[in-house]
């Protein structure tokens, strides 16, 4: 009898969700429902700091939206539940233990000051692989037990071979052989009693019975860890299939520095749903009759994960509203235009958002388009004059550049993290935040007098504004030479845009 087909996504809650997520989730999908298989849906949120209900609820809306359903979630439940990571501490700590008597992983009580020094000598002697060196694996039950009893914080890692190949079964990509010293003593629960990712997912997936991971190219160092980890548990691994990651232009990685990379962008932007769906099929995978437009189920009716193509796809944003034009085009009625546009932004949730910035400011209902254009717009388009109040060119550049990093660091998008992150950036650059923040009603709104800017900017969302900001730098002629960003960044670096309310 064949196993099930159990494939899953597992993103985690961090931030704005990232179009790979929809990109993986599709093939994932594809692939286990062309075999009669489930799809399960994870959510990963072991990261303390950094993951937040808002953003869990983010990503179940962003599938759904995209047309992705799932058999099993935190939202329907399941029998393999529960299905968020943050719940299931307690399984983990089991599996945790069972490592330790096995003396397949053991506790590390080094400081933070002395895996840094450790680090930095290895960097300095130009090592191949920067990795634990093992200061703790050789402490004896006598000496963990003291350091125990005196509640020294710890860590728990898990021990990898010296010497010796692990080899990959990939189902893409074939044999890929990793030598074990190029392999780290991985972390498996933090000094704060949660796992990190490589535990739990091993753990997870075996539970809950996956039985193919379908994921980004990017873990594929990581996979020797996880393959011993099924090892010492005594567990059958699952099939492993690595995709090719998204690319801007220039074959980077995308990343959100160069290229807008949150669904809420595409929604806000007003890409249809089918057309993000249908566009990110074209990454890596084609139909055989070569036809550029299909739906999911076509794509389902066609697939075949053997026509992957392992190069780098590229995300090319123009492409993309190329095909969303044709989709408008050719594929719906009036009718079916008139609901998209409504369901778009003109719903009441988003109405209601942009009114209250306006309705003390407003005379007659007429002018409620002229002042609002750029909350529905996409790009403003605007003479760069307007940006050069008190500053050169390349000091507009380097505002526009530091403001947009900047803003990674905000724990928390809306107008009063906004209003301090712009007054510790003016202060910076040795400017009064109002002629600061004139930069930015133009280059946020396309106007020198607009809506309130800090109310306006927390309607738009953070990845509208970071493209705007984007967008005001090719409008002040491209972004700095690459010598003058890296000078940038590294005095940056030096700096702390941190806000907290």
């Amino acid at each position: 009898m064949n196993k099930e087909i159990r494939t899953r996504i597992a993103p985690s809650p961090t931030g704005s969700p990232h179009v790979g997520t929809i990109y993986l989730s599709l093939f994932n999908y594809v692939f286990a429902k062309t075999q009669q298989g489930k799809f399960i849906l994870r959510i990963e949120d072991t990261d303390r700091e950094r993951s937040t209900k808002k953003s869990e609820e983010e990503i179940l809306s962003s599938l759904k939206w995209s047309g992705i359903s799932w058999d099993e979630g935190p939202d329907i439940g399941g029998p393999n539940g529960p299905y968020r990571q943050s719940e299931r501490t307690e399984i983990y700590k089991k599996y945790c233990n069972i490592l330790l008597e096995k003396k397949a992983a053991y506790y590390c009580f080094c400081t933070t000051e002395r895996l840094d020094r450790i680090k930095k000598e290895q960097m300095q002697n130009k090592e191949p692989v920067l990795k634990y060196d093992g200061h703790c694996k050789h402490l004896s039950e006598e000496e963990i037990q003291e350091k125990l009893s005196k509640n020294t914080p710890y860590v728990v890692r898990m021990k990898v071979p010296p010497t010796g190949t692990c080899c990959i079964k990939d189902l893409l990509r074939g044999n890929i052989e990793i030598n074990y010293n190029q392999v780290d003593e991985q972390i498996l629960i933090k000094s704060d009693g949660f796992p990190t990712y490589h535990l739990a997912s091993i753990v997870d997936d075996h539970l809950m019975n996956i039985s193919h991971v379908i994921r980004g190219e990017e873990w594929i160092p990581s996979t020797p860890k996880h393959l011993l980890l099924y090892e010492y548990f005594g567990w059958t691994p699952p099939v492993f299939c690595h995709f090719p990651l998204l690319r801007n232009a220039d074959k980077s990685k995308l990343s959100k520095r160069k290229n807008p990379t949150s669904v809420s962008f595409y929604r806000r932007l007003g890409i249809l749903p089918e057309v993000l769906l249908n566009y990110l099929g074209l990454m890596g995978w084609a139909m055989p009759d070569g036809n550029e437009m299909f739906t999911l189920q076509e794509m389902m009716d066609n697939f075949d994960i053997n026509r992957m193509s392992l190069s780098g796809p590229i995300f090319d944003i123009d492409k993309l509203k190329w095909l969303n034009a044709k989709y408008i085009r050719e594929k719906l009625t009036k009718e079916d235009l008139l609901k998209r546009l409504k369901s778009w932004q003109f719903n009441d949730d988003y109405l209601l958002s942009v009114i209250d910035l306006l309705q003390g400011r407003l005379n007659v209902l007429s002018d409620f388009i002229p002042i609002t254009s750029p909350m529905f717009s996409g790009m403003p388009e605007y003479d760069k004059s307007l940006l050069l109040i008190e500053n050169s060119e390349e000091e507009l550049k380097k505002i526009l550049h530091t403001t947009l990093w900047a803003m990674e660091n905000l724990n928390q998008w809306d107008k009063n993290y906004l209003y301090k992150l712009f007054n510790q950036l003016a202060d910076h650059f040795s400017m009064k935040l109002k002629t600061f923040s004139q930069i930015f009603y133009v280059v946020i709104t396309g106007k020198e007098v607009s809506l309130p800017l800090f109310d306006c900017m927390e309607v738009l969302g953070s990845d509208m504004c970071r493209q705007r900001i984007i967008h005001g730098i090719n409008i002040s002629g491209g972004p700095l030479g690459k010598k003058k960003l890296k000078k940038l960044e590294k005095e940056l670096r030096a700096l702390e845009f941190v806000v907290t309310k």
